[in-house]
């Protein structure tokens, strides 16, 4: 009877064929395909043109200050995403809806939007700047400005990674360490750590990709300076723009290695924790029995 009800409900071979055949297409021309293009034009005139295009002193500062922003970020993004995903699963306050909205601001407003806005206030003209100015205090175009648009536009990832799976883990293990006499710092890091390491490893994944692949705000508040401000995006339109595709194709190319490799650890993480899931799952009979 379950066989034939299995059987019933099944889609046909043809549509699933078809739905695969779509799917399949879907990633070949609008994914792949592209990426490929970007390593064809990248190598388009040889090993040499383009080793030549990666050791240019811009591509070098451009490639360099696209790490050191990440670098920057992902620490803040870590104590941030832990503190408010801790504050918003494990307790109630007021105001608890309007945090969660504020953590979401970020992926409502428009990338550019936020570097104009930190550009009215950090700017020349803007609420600080005069006060910047005298002190001798840069902000926008430079790097603390490029650093406080990455960190705004990357906030919420680990919070928003962290605060469904801590909502759903519950709080009984922390109360149960406080009450064999642990200490906040301990139950933090024998028993909350360990329950959120994979959904904060993923987060920071997550961060850390839009880090490296910001353009929007960046372009606003960085004055687009040679070899100062320029991120490897922001190199790579000048390059394009002045037809110099083979210097943009390189640089694009690094972008795309970062994100394969992005990709490759998020693969990596996902799997660890549907594995991790799964054990704990499989052993939830034998404790119950």
């Amino acid at each position: 009877m379950n066989g034939r009800l299995r059987r019933v409900n099944a889609e046909p071979r043809w549509l699933r064929a078809l739905l695969l055949g779509v799917g399949l297409g879907f990633l070949f021309f609008f994914l792949a395909l592209p990426l490929l293009a970007v390593f064809v034009e990248a190598f388009a005139a040889g090993w040499t043109a383009y080793a030549g295009a990666l050791n240019d002193p811009e591509t070098r500062s451009a490639i360099g200050l696209t790490l050191l922003v990440a670098l920057f970020v992902l620490p803040f993004n870590v104590v941030f995403g832990v503190a408010a995903a801790w504050a918003i699963a494990k307790f109630d306050f007021r105001g608890k809806s309007l945090l969660i909205t504020l953590i979401d601001l970020p992926f409502a407003v428009s990338p550019v939007v936020v570097g104009l806005v930190f550009l009215l206030i950090f700017g020349a003209q803007g609420l600080f700047g005069p006060w910047l100015a005298a002190h001798d205090i840069k902000v926008v175009f430079a790097l603390p400005g490029i650093i406080i648009v990455t960190l705004f536009i990357t906030s919420p990832f680990v919070a928003r990674e962290l605060i469904p799976l801590m909502q759903a883990q519950g709080k009984e293990e922390e109360e149960a360490a406080l009450s064999l006499g642990a200490s906040a710092w301990q139950m933090f890091r024998r028993v909350t750590l360990p329950n959120i390491k994979w959904g904060l490893l993923y987060g920071v994944i997550l961060a850390n990709a839009r880090a490296m692949g910001e353009f929007g705000a960046v372009s606003v508040v960085s004055g687009h300076i040679r070899g100062e401000t320029n991120t490897l995006p922001l190199h790579v339109e000048i390059l394009y723009n002045e037809y110099n595709a083979v210097g943009a194709f390189a640089s694009a190319s690094v972008l795309a290695l970062l994100a394969l490799v992005t990709l490759l650890a998020k693969t990596v993480v996902e799997w660890r924790m549907r594995r991790e899931n799964s054990m704990l799952l499989a052993d939830l009979p034998a404790e119950e029995s």
